[in-house]
């Protein structure tokens, strides 16, 4: 059950707000091209969506905690407490979630990319515009 399990929930929780950041990025390269954008805004999706796993020692002595956490977290936490074994599986992850979510961005973009429009030059599309004048008529009352 989603609120008897609190890890569950709290993933949830973490990624539905991850979405709200995601679409704050999204707005926020608005200035750029499509496929820039696209490749931004799906590396740091994928950067901040990458789950890593994580081995933390417990009070007792041979005892561990293992679980999932983000990979930037996992990384930065590694990284804080000088253990490089965290710190290189965090970041592996890492790396590997920002370049999957720029080969989606890539493909998004290839995807819904503009199609071949036919050209039309200025003199086709004239003599598609021509139309008879027609006679215009005055309003008239009663």
């Amino acid at each position: 059950m989603l609120f008897g399990n609190s890890t569950s929930l709290l993933w949830l929780s973490y990624y539905g707000l991850s979405l709200l950041v995601i679409v704050a990025v999204y707005f926020a390269f608005i200035f750029l091209p499509r496929l820039p954008r696209l490749v931004l805004t799906w590396a740091v999706a994928g950067a901040i969506w990458m789950p890593a796993g994580f081995r933390l020692p417990l009070i007792e002595e041979g005892e561990f905690y293992t679980g999932w956490a983000p990979s930037a977290m996992v990384a930065a936490v590694g990284f804080l407490e000088n253990n490089g074994a965290a710190l290189r599986g965090g970041l592996m992850w890492l790396v590997l979630g920002i370049t999957l979510g720029a080969l989606i961005g890539v493909a998004l973009w290839w995807w819904r990319r503009p199609g071949d429009a036919e050209y039309v030059t200025q003199q086709e599309e004239d003599d598609d515009s021509v139309q008879p004048p027609q006679r215009r008529r005055e309003p008239v009352i009663g």
